[in-house]
């Protein structure tokens, strides 16, 4: 029997949520080698945005990425945190790293 979309999107909401962790930028260095991790603005819930990556939500993606509130790690970001050792709140979303600073 298929999932429906609410139950689906339920279980990787628990997922996500279960599996979001702080986490050093150092040991993020080989997942942004990869050109995998992507920055999810403060503004935005972590888990959120990982959901509607897991339920290939095209729509929403787009307006967050023209809003600049979901892009690839800038390379003059990676050198901040990496140079402060930042530590991050992260969720994988297979292929992705999604990586927040909070205050």
């Amino acid at each position: 029997m298929a999932e429906l979309p609410s139950d689906r999107e339920s279980l990787l909401r628990n997922e996500y949520h279960s599996q979001t962790a702080r986490i050093s930028w150092h040991d993020l260095q080989t997942y942004y080698a990869h050109g995998s991790v992507v920055a999810v603005s403060a503004g935005l819930d972590l888990v959120e945005v990982a959901v509607q990556l897991g339920m290939d939500n095209t729509t929403q993606f787009q307006q967050w990425i023209a809003a600049g509130d979901v892009a690839p790690v800038r390379d003059e970001q990676a050198l901040a945190w990496y140079e402060k050792n930042q530590e991050l709140w992260a969720v994988v979303a297979p292929p992705w790293v999604l990586v927040q600073m909070r205050d």
